[in-house]
């Protein structure tokens, strides 16, 4: 049954099809939903989010239409900023539609799901029922403008009013339901501005080659942290982001070896996670160099797995001890035969090279119980916690009861 609330969201609608169109906003107003909007193609459907007073809740998009399709839609929408849901409807085969809604995710945006035409009733209930309260996206940042160089510069070595600032979401273990770990991610904080998201500094950072020094300073943030947290017996693995690059210069694996020893804290606490593009391109001298991080007993992940271009050789030949599959392959995996498989396969692929695994994007209960049934290790994801600072954090696992404490 649809809450009251429901009732006041706002739709937009876009479709070529002028039939379509007045069968799904007949559908729409059974449900209870009154404030539907329809645009006949993406480029008006664009004018509607972002030349109007009016801001919608849902966008019903279809997928195959002239001039702009339902993915370049999305793309355009998302650089709006626009962070409300998004359904993808079609006519095409499933194949198809499960292949546009996984392309259609790796744009950031909060895709509620994909359906064919005609629309069924119950399944766009479903959709619906996804959005956050308030309509709020599972997005934590929407595009920002970056900061300047110097601002970026001043942060780096240590300015009062720039700063990277660390924030960590936590990692539960299936089998237990415990925190385990955290992944640490980086913001910017501005005195002006207060927090930036990532887009706003680290592709700066590459543009002015200061992602090598961006990374020192928030490794060093974060081994000082997990230093803190070992001291007060909290158990958490802490995980850090790298690029493989960064591996092929020495000093670099001896800046990561002697932080650890100057904070004296166990190199196995740590956990250093390489995207599986980057990991696939890796040369001779940087797997030297990660070979040398596993024997000083680093841990190695190779992170949002399935979304590059994969060679099973390099795969095994690198000594990783965590496979992190992609959002992409599990928010929704259960109603995507496509994804599942990718999933599943992932998950196999791991066990026989001796990983463990973990599955990032889980955001409802169903994604749950699906990598739960799968057998995977951990898990990640707006379902049982949000990135956060580490007040927030030790706030949250005084509370935390388990993944469906909410």
């Amino acid at each position: 049954m649809m809450s009251q609330v429901n009732n006041d969201m706002s739709i937009l609608l876009i479709d070529d099809d002028p039939f379509y169109s007045q069968l799904a906003v007949e559908v729409l107003n059974n449900l209870g939903f009154d404030e539907v909007a329809v645009a006949n193609d993406g480029s008006s459907g664009l004018n509607c989010l972002t030349k109007t007073d009016l801001r919608y809740d849902v966008v019903i998009c279809d997928l195959n239409m002239p001039e702009m399709n339902g993915v370049e839609f999305i793309r355009h929408a998302s650089q709006t900023g626009f962070d409300g849901g998004i359904i993808l409807l079609s006519g095409e085969n499933k194949r198809m539609l499960e292949t546009a809604y996984g392309v259609a995710k790796t744009h950031d945006a909060n895709i509620l799901g994909a359906m064919a035409k005609p629309i069924n009733p119950d399944e766009l209930r479903e959709a619906m029922g996804r959005l956050q309260p308030n309509g709020q996206s599972k997005r934590s940042f929407v595009p920002q403008a970056p900061i300047t160089e110097t601002q970026l510069r001043d942060g780096i070595e240590g300015s009062q009013d720039d700063e990277v600032k660390l924030v960590f979401q936590p990692k539960i273990e299936v089998a237990t339901g415990r925190i385990v770990g955290v992944e640490t991610l980086a913001r910017w904080w501005n005195k002006d501005r207060g927090i930036l998201g990532p887009g706003a500094f680290i592709p700066l950072a590459e543009e002015k080659q200061l992602i090598d020094s961006l990374t020192n300073t928030i490794y060093k943030k974060a081994v000082q942290q997990a230093a803190h947290w070992q001291s007060e017996d909290i158990e958490l693995r802490t995980a850090i982001n790298f690029s493989v690059n960064s591996f092929s210069r020495q000093e670099f694996c001896d800046f990561l070896v002697s932080t650890v020893q100057k904070e004296s804290i166990d190199p196995s606490r740590l956990l250093l996670e390489i995207t599986e593009t980057q990991a696939m391109s890796i040369a001779v001298d940087c797997l030297e160099s990660i070979i040398g991080m596993r024997l000083n007993r680093f841990g190695l992940s190779i992170d949002d797995f399935g979304t590059g271009n994969s060679s099973l050789a390099q795969l095994k030949n690198i000594p990783f001890t965590e496979l992190k599959v992609d959002r992409a392959f599990v928010n929704g995996a259960a109603q995507n035969d496509s994804a599942l498989a990718i999933l599943e396969a992932s998950i196999s692929l791991a066990r026989k090279l001796e990983m463990v695994v973990v599955a990032e994007g889980v955001e409802t209960r169903e994604d749950w119980d699906l990598v739960e049934q799968l057998g995977v290790d951990y898990v990640q994801g707006f379902y049982c916690a949000k990135p956060m600072s580490n007040e927030d954090l030790m706030t949250f696992m005084t509370k935390w009861t388990g993944p469906h404490w909410q």
